[in-house]
């Protein structure tokens, strides 16, 4: 996608579609960093935010189980030898 470099006061900017933001996740808050001549907008959240507290609640609910048995491998059947 192609865009302008804008004037906003004494710094610069770009505007970023709404559908652009929303796949990347992106909200009020971002980490701007230089990466290979470039600028990298990362979010600030931290990837798998949250999944701590959501398996918590998962298994006070009793909603920790697989959903499918587990699969016997050939690395079961056989004694293993260290």
């Amino acid at each position: 996608m192609k865009t302008k470099i804008v004037r906003i006061g004494n710094s610069r900017g770009v505007r970023i579609p709404k559908p652009l933001l929303e796949e990347a996740g992106l909200e009020e808050q971002v980490q701007l960093r230089v990466v290979d001549g470039g600028i990298m907008i990362e979010s600030e959240r931290a990837p798998r935010a949250g999944w701590a507290d959501a398996a918590a609640l998962a298994k006070e609910r009793g909603d920790h189980t697989l959903l499918d048995d587990a699969v016997p491998t050939r690395f079961d059947e056989a004694d293993w030898e260290w």
